[in-house]
């Protein structure tokens, strides 16, 4: 193929509505965990599979594994030869999209070019046919699918591409179900990292509506309840879903998540075991299972006699759960945590401090999950190694980021508190004062930060660094 017809087929392809076309980054997923699901999904959920098999073929050519691709994509056009015989051309727009660029990327050009054309010329037949050029609601929703797939960084493109469909078919059960989940997880997003919340209740209420058996919706729902202060109304939910689908992986993990919050841990490892011997690679039930062997930890200890040898049992099973996340899924940031902190609990600090040290040097996470670390890193310095100036240390770079969230939130009040107990118990000297002074600077509250200046130079009169800081505070009031 000449150089002047590659570069057309590219602009071409640019311009094709698919998984290549729609900037789904690698860096933000775990591609085995991603794989892993999509496998699962398709196993239990027959009426997804064009798009799961859509998505799966886009993750394998992310892992380089152009032919396997192609057999997915094989799979997604007997889905929609077998769910939509009366639509195909219309139904396969996005997987001869996709078709075209793993061709492409496998430089058999020809063939990349006839699904091109494909795609081309049964958008010519649609749009004459609806006089102009159109955009059609499903590729919009398998955009929103995908979206989901992806992780924290797209639900709102998620959101938005649902909404779109939801413009030409607002009674959509398949949109509605999406538009709800992204809606749910947006609000959960926004309640972690104090942003502003969009409340999802009565959305997923119209959704169960529309989808009165998919259980994972009325299991949503229920959280969603759970989270309102109305566990009890959530709870019927659960149970009506439990009768509906007793062995659906992906509805049993959301109902484990409710009795776990509900503090029966119990009940929720009965059902995450039951769901893991369904869905063995599932990250999502392995996570789950690993927070509530730390929370029976937890309870354990707390005992007057605590069963040394039951503890230890739990301690392993814990770090196996923990440890098979952050190995399939090393974006998991919060399951890092969760697995240092567990370390800790069985004085293996060293592998805490490892884990720590290599997350704190990410330079690719987000600034709530940096807060987050941070104050899990400060804890584990304070409250394992007993090291005051370090915990402080960390806390405080979790607020230099001034973006809000539960972490920065976390660091702020460990700090304070901290430093104010030793310059109550006339520990703290005057770096204790001073770093106060640094801490309220950084929260703006500029006239504490001055007078702990004042103070600390009042006992440290030659440190130019509380001189600076002091004579900044001091301009910036008066300007």
């Amino acid at each position: 193929m000449s150089t002047i017809s590659k570069n057309s087929l590219k602009t071409s392809l640019l311009q094709l509505e698919c998984h290549f076309t729609w900037t789904l980054l690698k860096q933000h997923v775990g591609l085995e965990a991603l794989e892993e699901t999509v496998v699962d999904h398709i196993k239990f959920v027959k009426e997804s599979n064009i798009t799961d098999y859509n998505i799966l073929s886009y993750v394998c050519h992310l892992k380089n594994s152009n032919e396997e691709a192609l057999r997915n994509l094989k799979k997604a056009e007997e889905a929609v030869q077998k769910h939509h015989p009366g639509e195909i051309a219309r139904r396969s727009l996005v997987t001869w999209g996709n078709y075209a660029w793993v061709y492409y990327h496998m430089q058999r050009y020809e063939e990349a070019q006839t699904y091109v054309s494909k795609v081309e010329n049964t958008y010519k037949k649609l749009s004459s046919a609806a006089h102009g050029k159109i955009q059609l609601p499903e590729i919009c929703a398998e955009q929103g699918w995908a979206s989901l797939r992806f992780g924290t960084n797209y639900y709102e493109r998620a959101k938005n591409c649902f909404e779109k469909a939801l413009e030409s078919e607002p009674d959509n059960p398949d949109f509605n179900a999406g538009y709800a989940i992204a809606m749910y997880r947006l609000e959960d997003f926004a309640f972690r990292y104090c942003e502003e919340v969009r409340p999802c209740l009565e959305v997923l209420k119209r959704a169960v509506e529309l989808n009165p058996k998919n259980t994972p919706l009325l299991a949503l729902l229920a959280l969603q309840l759970q989270r309102l202060k109305r566990a009890h109304e959530g709870e019927r939910y659960i149970e009506e879903a439990l009768k509906i689908t007793p062995d659906f992986p992906v509805f049993l993990r959301y109902a484990a998540n409710f009795y776990r919050k509900k503090g029966e841990v119990d009940k929720a490892v009965e059902i995450l075991k039951k769901a893991l011997a369904l869905t063995p690679k599932s990250v999502f039930l392995h996570h789950q299972l690993g927070l509530c062997y730390r929370f029976k930890i937890f309870q354990l200890k707390k005992t007057r006699y605590t069963p040394q040898e039951e503890v230890e049992n739990l301690i392993q099973l814990a770090i196996f759960h923990l440890k098979t996340v952050i190995d399939k899924k090393p974006t998991f940031i919060s399951a890092h945590s969760d697995l240092a902190n567990t370390y800790a609990l069985c004085k293996r600090y060293e592998e805490a401090e490892e884990i720590f040290q290599e997350v704190v040097q990410r330079n690719n996470l987000s600034c709530g999950e940096k807060q987050e670390i941070y104050f899990n890193y400060g804890n584990f310095q304070h409250f394992h190694m007993k090291s005051e100036s370090k915990a402080i240390k960390y806390y405080i770079e979790g607020l230099k980021m001034e973006k809000d969230s539960f972490g920065r939130r976390k660091c702020r009040k460990a700090v304070e508190t901290l430093l104010k107990q030793k310059i109550k118990s006339h520990l703290g000297d005057a770096t204790d004062i001073g770093t106060l002074g640094l801490v309220h600077n950084l929260n703006g509250e500029k006239q504490k930060a001055i007078e702990c200046y004042e103070k600390a130079i009042a006992l440290d009169p030659n440190n130019e660094e509380y001189q600076n800081a002091l004579f900044e505070l001091q301009l910036s009031i008066s300007s």
